[in-house]
C-alpha cells in the first residue's frame, strides 16, 4: 500500500441524511452524463451506481481521509469536529455546484485502488521530455504509457531528436518474454521492444500473451472492460513499423511522435475511449510540421498520427508567418511560450523565475510542467456565485481538495521527487464568459485578482499546517467539457454554441439509460452512421447569454485569454480561439502581437457546417420552450449505469475521440470530429 491509512473519516449519517434520495440543480444534460460517465458501481448492489449524493460523500470523505492519514502518520495536530464541519461544507459546496472536482477525481477519489496504487489516477495530465533518451530511450515512451493507463493525459516534446542511433535488435533465442496480466506487464513489454531498438537489451524470440484476460472480462480495480491481448500485439507490430525501416539512422522527430501516437492508440483499444497527447516540436523543423498533411502521409495519418495534438515551442520574436497560415488553415499546430511559462506566474506580477525548471506543457495546456511532472486540477463556477466572498469560500474549498490530492505518492519515485517538491495544482474556472455578462467583465477580473490573492494567503497558512511545501504554482483554466455539463455553464473560457440549441449525445443501442430518456419525452433517434448507437436530443438555454461563439471576433477570444493570464492563471489559460475564414489571415500578426502575454493558444476554424446529428443545433425560443414542455423528469436511481469513464484531460479539445472511424486530419474538437465522421461517411449536408 502506497499510502497507509489507519482511520478512515466518515460524514455524520444524520447530515448524509438531508441529501439521501433527493437531486440537485442539474444543468440540462447533467444527470445523464453524471450515471454515464462518473457514478461507480456500488459494492453489494450489483444492479445499480450511485447517485450522485453518494459520489460527493466518497469524495469528501476520501479527501478528509487523505489529510487524517497525513496528520496521524506525521503525528500533526487533528480536530474532529472542526474537520466534520470543514467535510459537510465541501460536500454543500460540491452539491450546489459551487465547484467539482475534476471528472477523475469524481470517478477515482476515496476508492481503494488511490490507498493502494497512489495518486497519479487522481491526477489530470503530465510531461515528459525526450531530451535525454541517448542515456535511457524507453523511459519517456513507457512513462506516457504508463500514466496514459491510468488516465492521465501526457504531452511529450521531440528534443531527443537525433541523438541516437537505432539499431538491428539483437535476438535472444529460446527466451519467451510472458506478458503479466497488468497495466505494468503491458508497459514492461514495450520496454524490452524499445530498448532492444537501442542495444540496451537483447529481444526475447518469443512473447506469451495467454496470461491477459480474454476480451470482455471486468477490470475489477480500476473499472472499464478488458480488451485481450490484441490491442498490446498490435501496438507492438507498430512499433516494429516505425524503428525497423530506421535501423541505422539517427532517431528524428517524426520517429518520436510516431512511437508515442502508436503507444496512445494501443492505450485507448486497450479498454478505454479517449487519448491525450500533444506533442511539442520545433517551429523551424519542417519534416514535423508536415507529420499530418494528408497527401504525404495518408496512411500513418489514418494508422495512428491522429492519436496527436500537434504544437510548437515557440520562442519570443520568431517570424510566424509560416506556421500561422499552417494554423490558418485546419487548426494546427497550437503554441507555447517556454519562455513565458518559466519566467512568469500570473502576468501581473512581473518576471519571477520560480518556475525555471519548466520543460513543457499538459496536453490541454493549462499547466506549466517540468518533465516528469505529473498536476491536478479542480473546477469553479463564479458564475453559480453572487459575492465575491461567497466565491471566495468556494475558492478554499476547492484549493483544499487539490492541495489535498499532492498528500499522496503516485508510484512513481521520479514523478514523486518533483511533484511532491512543486505541490503543483490548478484551480480553475468555467462559465467565464457567462460570468462576463452576470457580474460585468471588470468585476470578473476583480474576483479573480482578489480569489487569487486569498488562494496565496490560504496556501501559506494550509502548507503550515500540513508540513508541506507552498505550492509553486496555484491556479489555471482548464478547457473543460464533462465536468461543465453537470451544472451546465458554459466550458472554461469559451462562448456558448448559441442562446438555445439541441445538443445531440450518442448512446449505445444496449445501454440503459435509453428507456428512461424515451419515457422523459427526449426525442431519440437512430444514428444515421450505423454504428449501433442511439442519437438523443437535449434542449439547452444558456443562462446569461449575450452572443454565441460565431459572433466573437477572434482578437476579443484572445484578449479574453490574456487578461485572464494576468489576473488569474500564474499556470496557464487554456483555449481554443475559433475563427472565421475572413480573419484566418490575422493568426500571424495575433501571435507576434500577444507572444508577450500569453503562454499557450490554439487555434480552430469555425466552419458552419450542416451535418445530419451535428453535436449542436441552433433551435428558436419557441422550439426550445416547446420541447421542454414535453419533457418529465429522469429516474436512473435503480439501475445500473456504468458505461463511460472521463479518465482523461476534461477539454474537448485536448482529448482525441477515438471511434473506428477517424477523422483524416483529427483537429481535436469533439464537435469538429463528429462532423469529419459525418463526411466521411458520405452524410449528406
Amino acid at each position: 500500500m502506497l499510502f497507509e491509512v489507519k482511520e478512515r473519516f466518515e460524514l455524520d449519517p444524520q447530515f448524509l441524511g438531508q441529501f439521501a434520495g433527493r437531486q440537485p440543480d442539474w444543468g440540462p444534460l447533467g444527470y445523464v452524463t453524471y450515471k454515464r460517465t462518473y457514478a461507480r458501481p456500488l459494492p453489494g448492489e450489483p444492479n445499480r451506481t450511485e447517485e450522485y449524493w453518494e459520489t460527493c460523500k466518497r469524495v469528501v470523505e476520501g479527501c478528509y481521509t487523505i489529510q487524517l492519514s497525513h496528520c496521524r502518520n506525521l503525528k500533526l495536530p487533528w480536530d474532529k469536529q472542526k474537520a466534520q464541519r470543514s467535510a459537510q461544507e465541501m460536500f454543500r459546496l460540491m452539491w450546489d455546484f459551487k465547484f467539482l472536482p475534476p471528472g477523475r477525481g469524481l470517478w477515482m477519489m476515496g476508492t481503494d485502488y488511490i490507498y493502494q496504487r497512489g495518486s497519479a489516477a487522481l491526477n489530470n495530465c503530465a510531461f515528459v521530455s525526450t531530451e535525454e533518451i541517448d542515456f535511457e530511450f524507453s523511459e519517456p515512451f513507457c512513462f506516457l504509457m504508463d500514466m496514459s493507463l491510468l488516465g492521465t493525459g501526457v504531452a511529450f516534446d521531440t528534443k531527443g531528436a537525433g541523438k541516437l542511433v537505432i539499431q538491428e535488435p539483437e535476438i535472444d533465442r529460446g527466451r519467451v518474454h510472458v506478458v503479466d496480466d497488468s497495466k505494468e506487464g503491458w508497459v514492461e513489454l514495450i520496454r524490452v521492444v524499445l530498448n532492444s531498438y537501442a542495444g540496451a537489451c537483447t529481444r526475447p524470440e518469443h512473447v506469451d500473451y495467454s496470461q491477459i484476460r480474454p476480451a470482455g472480462s471486468p477490470i475489477r480495480t480500476f473499472g472499464g472492460i478488458a480488451p485481450g491481448p490484441g490491442p498490446l500485439m498490435d501496438g507492438v507490430a507498430n512499433v516494429d513499423r516505425v524503428l525497423a525501416r530506421r535501423v541505422g539512422q539517427r532517431i528524428t522527430s517524426a520517429d518520436i511522435t510516431d512511437l508515442m501516437n502508436v503507444i496512445g492508440k494501443c492505450v485507448v483499444s486497450g479498454g478505454v475511449r479517449r487519448t491525450a497527447e500533444l506533442a511539442l516540436g520545433d517551429p523551424c523543423d519542417d519534416d514535423y510540421l508536415k507529420l499530418k498533411d494528408p497527401e504525404l502521409f495518408p496512411e500513418e495519418l489514418k494508422n495512428w498520427r491522429w492519436a496527436s495534438n500537434n504544437s510548437v515551442a515557440a520562442a519570443l520574436g520568431m517570424n510566424y508567418d509560416g506556421v500561422g497560415t499552417q494554423t490558418a488553415k485546419n487548426g494546427e499546430p497550437g503554441y507555447f511560450w517556454l519562455h513565458n511559462a518559466q519566467a512568469f506566474g500570473r502576468l501581473k506580477d512581473g518576471e519571477t523565475w520560480i518556475d525555471a525548471k519548466v520543460a513543457g506543457t499538459n496536453p490541454c495546456a493549462e499547466q506549466s510542467l517540468e518533465s516528469y511532472e505529473i498536476c491536478n486540477l479542480v473546477e469553479t463556477f463564479p458564475s453559480r456565485h453572487d459575492t465575491l466572498e461567497e466565491y471566495k469560500r468556494t475558492l478554499k474549498f476547492a484549493y483544499l481538495y487539490a492541495k489535498t490530492v499532492t498528500l499522496v505518492p503516485t508510484h512513481n519515485e521520479r514523478t514523486n521527487a518533483i511533484m511532491l517538491r512543486n505541490r503543483r495544482i490548478g484551480l480553475s474556472q468555467s462559465g467565464i464568459v457567462e460570468s462576463f455578462e452576470k457580474h460585468g467583465r471588470r468585476n470578473h477580473f476583480n474576483w479573480c485578482d482578489e480569489g487569487y490573492k486569498y488562494v496565496c494567503n490560504l496556501d501559506r497558512i494550509y502548507a503550515q499546517w500540513l508540513c508541506v511545501p507552498e505550492s509553486l504554482k496555484k491556479t489555471s483554466i482548464k478547457p473543460s467539457g464533462t465536468v461543465s455539463l453537470l451544472p451546465g455553464v458554459t466550458p472554461g473560457i469559451h462562448y456558448a454554441h448559441s442562446e438555445y440549441y439541441l445538443r445531440a449525445i450518442r448512446i449505445d443501442k444496449t445501454s440503459k439509460l435509453v428507456e428512461p430518456l424515451r419515457k422523459a419525452g427526449y426525442h431519440i433517434e437512430e444514428s444515421v452512421y450505423g454504428d449501433n448507437t442511439w442519437v438523443v436530443y437535449f434542449p439547452v438555454k444558456t443562462e446569461n447569454f449575450e452572443r454565441s461563439k460565431n459572433e466573437v471576433s477572434v482578437w476579443e477570444q484572445v484578449e479574453n485569454v490574456a487578461q485572464m493570464q494576468y489576473y488569474w492563471a500564474d499556470n496557464q489559460v487554456s483555449a481554443t480561439i475559433t475563427f472565421r475564414s475572413e480573419e484566418a489571415r490575422d493568426i500571424p500578426k495575433i501571435l507576434e502581437l500577444y507572444e508577450t502575454r500569453l503562454k499557450s493558444v490554439s487555434f480552430l476554424p469555425l466552419n458552419d457546417h450542416q451535418y445530419a446529428q451535428a453535436p449542436y443545433q441552433e433551435i428558436s425560443k419557441e422550439m426550445y420552450e416547446h420541447a421542454v414542455a414535453r419533457l418529465a423528469p429522469v429516474d436512473f436511481s435503480h439501475m445500473y449505469t456504468d458505461e463511460a469513464q472521463d479518465l482523461y484531460c476534461d477539454g474537448d479539445r485536448c482529448e482525441v475521440i477515438i471511434p473506428e472511424k477517424v477523422p483524416q486530419t483529427a483537429e481535436l474538437d469533439f464537435e469538429q470530429a463528429e462532423e469529419a465522421e459525418s463526411e466521411e461517411l458520405g452524410v449528406p449536408k
